[in-house]
């Protein structure tokens, strides 16, 4: 066994395929500390019928190739191999909750999974089926983040499910055939600005979702030279940053997980206070996290960072229509800096504005893709280092993923309440998660136990933030009103 626990075995098979880069490099980020997993609760209305929800399992997800194939670690490579002894029970676990069986309880049994690390002997996800919880029932599901990203493990659960109790005939699946990769290659500077042009077109899709204006002319071809100089550019500052200021929220860990979830916000509430203040969605609750961070170091009397704080932020940069059976991991990092000092909701809000229009001018997010790529094709020891520095520039990790616009239904069931959390990495012990679904808005937090702040405490914090921002912003257009009614008369 290696140290991330995958076996060294002699399979006879020509059945297999070479992890990628990106995907090696987030394998090898698996520790006690911060097991790579991305974990998902999904709570429906009623009880699911075990039966219904194997064949779902069996037909759709298992469709996918990956999720019946285990990891060999061959030394200098790894690959994906059929797993032989593959069975759906080593993977579905049916338990019942103790105690009240309340929403407490199965926050408890959240922060016990997702402490526990996966089983390398087997395909790297479980699912535990919660009976009799709330009326209905719940999912925890755990995927290793080696499989693929956020993004498309929603897409894949998703897949799952039915716009009505009773699903359609427009379905079909079948085995998904996995391509083998290409050869690997070097990489210079010079191939690395090519790298970040061809994926300028996916990059802009998403700064189109996060901005209605976009500031320069993305359909103009760029020069070689002055990618390469703006790259470099990029790469100089993400070295150069300082680290991040001591505070409680960094802190050694001790790999035990606390969870928590708040109840969900109207999306209409949010999206009116994104066009009372002329920003996004986005904006509005980056900085609704950050008046929630604000009011946690205020209530626990720890001195606030006079420069805020950063948080690593996903940055999709998958194709729009990049066909649902490609897993893996395509996206990068950006650090955005939340100014947790500031009091003032409207200031707090136009500061992550800047912040975000800045960054969005950027390459940051395709420099940390291939910056990946490249630690997952070197030596352990480069990836390590790399880690350590990168995960000493961040406090938490912040995910914010669109989710169906109307309910879904699993197995006939309807989905009432989905929450879901990707790992942090390295020294990072706290993981904020957004996520829309049905005209709602749901915020998590998973936080290292040694770090002193309670995440059932702070999602208190952040209802009360958003709601004290959209006062604001409501006084605010009441009175550009009312100045253009007078002026107007």
């Amino acid at each position: 066994m290696n140290s991330l626990g995958t076996a060294h075995l002699s399979i006879d098979t020509s059945q297999y395929t070479r992890m990628a880069a990106v995907d090696r490099s987030w394998l090898r980020m698996e520790c006690v500390e911060n097991p790579m997993m991305i974990s998902a609760v999904l709570i429906f209305e009623q009880p699911i019928k075990i039966a219904r929800l194997k064949q779902v399992l069996h037909d759709r997800f298992l469709s996918f190739r990956r999720f019946r194939q285990r990891i060999v670690d061959r030394g200098s490579r790894v690959e994906w191999h059929d797993d032989p002894l593959f069975d759906l029970d080593n993977h579905l676990h049916v338990v019942a909750l103790a105690g009240k069986g309340d929403q407490k309880s199965l926050q408890r049994l959240t922060s016990d999974l997702n402490s526990t690390p996966l089983d390398f002997n087997h395909p790297l996800w479980q699912i535990h089926y919660i009976d009799n919880y709330d009326g209905g029932c719940a999912l925890l599901i755990r995927i290793h983040h080696c499989i693929a990203d956020g993004i498309s493990l929603v897409r894949v659960l998703l897949s799952l499910t039915d716009p009505t109790a009773e699903p359609g005939d427009a379905r079909i699946y079948q085995l998904v055939p996995i391509k083998p990769p290409r050869a690997p290659v070097r990489y210079t500077l010079k191939d690395l600005a090519a790298r970040v042009t061809g994926l300028g077109r996916t990059a802009v899709h998403q700064v189109k979702r996060l901005s209605s204006a976009i500031p320069q002319d993305v359909r103009s071809p760029l020069k070689l030279a002055d990618t390469a100089g703006k790259v470099a550019f990029d790469c100089l500052k993400l070295a150069l940053l300082p680290a991040e200021p001591e505070t409680a929220l960094t802190t050694e860990l001790c790999g035990r997980k606390r969870v928590a979830w708040a109840d969900p916000l109207e999306l209409a509430d949010v999206k009116a206070c994104a066009r009372a203040l002329g920003g996004t969605v986005n904006d509005i609750l980056m900085a609704t996290a950050a008046g929630a961070l604000h009011r946690h170091f205020k209530a626990a009397g720890e001195p606030i960072p006079d420069c805020g704080i950063r948080v690593a932020v996903p940055f999709n940069l998958r194709p729009p229509r990049e066909p649902l059976e490609t897993l893996g991991n395509r996206f990068g990092l950006v650090l955005v800096t939340l100014p947790v000092e500031v009091d003032c909701p409207l200031m707090r809000f136009r500061q992550v504005q800047e912040n975000m229009n800045r960054l969005k001018r950027s390459y940051q997010a395709q420099v940390t893709y291939s910056l990946l790529e490249l630690f997952g094709r070197g030596p352990d020891s480069l990836e390590r280092r790399a880690l350590k520095l990168l995960s000493q520039k961040a406090s938490a990790v912040l995910t914010n993923v669109p989710g169906p616009k109307n309910p879904v239904y699993l197995a006939g069931v309807k989905l009432k309440q989905p929450m879901f959390w990707v790992p942090q990495t390295g020294g990072i012990g706290i993981g904020m998660s957004i996520f829309s679904y049905a005209g709602t808005v749901q915020f998590g937090m998973s936080v290292d136990k040694s770090i002193r702040a309670n995440p059932v405490e702070i999602m208190g914090h952040f209802r009360d933030s958003f709601q004290r921002l959209r006062e604001h912003a409501l006084t605010l257009q009441d009175a550009e009103g009312n100045f253009r009614r007078r002026h107007a008369g």
